[in-house]
């Protein structure tokens, strides 16, 4: 944890305990993969931002034997598109009640609360927040909700926050290594 460390900021041994635990992360998207700007055009499409770090995270995550997911209030062609582009299996869009989403994953993949990670920058985030065994609130998240979670990133959301937690999860689990082997690859 000593690269993490020099990369982002010193985590008690409680979050690196947790983070070992760790086989799903669930993922809020506007503010947390997004910066939370909705774009929207003439015809009424709809443009968000994705950062490519964040990608590249996801993808190594998913490639060391976590499952990832994503739960988010809205409903976009974009978030369907660049999470299957990501390799996420595990999409649920349009649901405000994000427990709904938390409870269905856990019996799909027969998973404990504590074996969950989510990551979220706003009040919808902090019910499923406050179960898990690693709840995250992205730099630039709302004050209460960085006081619920268990950790806040270094980064802003759509400013390589996921990235950050992907590698403070394969760090813990595997070793600096899980995150510098990781230097062969396709964009994202």
């Amino acid at each position: 944890m000593e690269l993490y460390q020099s990369w982002y900021q010193t985590v008690p041994e409680s979050i690196t305990k947790a983070a070992r635990q760790i086989k799903l992360l669930i993922c809020d998207v506007d503010g947390v993969f997004s910066d939370g700007s909705v774009y929207l055009g003439n015809n009424k499409e709809e443009l968000k931002a994705f950062n490519t770090k964040d990608g590249f995270g996801i993808k190594a995550l998913i490639h060391s034997g976590v499952e990832v997911a994503i739960i988010t209030g809205r409903t976009s062609n974009i978030v369907r598109d660049r999470m299957a582009s990501l390799q996420v299996k595990h999409i649920y869009q349009g649901m405000e009640d994000k427990i709904t989403g938390f409870n269905q994953l856990l019996v799909d993949l027969d998973l404990q609360k504590h074996q969950v990670a989510y990551i979220g920058d706003d009040f919808p985030d902090i019910p499923v927040m406050q179960e898990v065994g690693l709840g995250v609130a992205v730099a630039d998240a709302h004050p209460y909700v960085k006081q619920i979670a268990h950790i806040t990133t270094t980064n802003g959301g759509g400013k390589g926050a996921v990235r950050e937690l992907t590698d403070l999860i394969m760090m813990a689990q595997h070793g600096d290594s899980a995150v510098t082997s990781q230097l062969i690859g396709a964009s994202s």
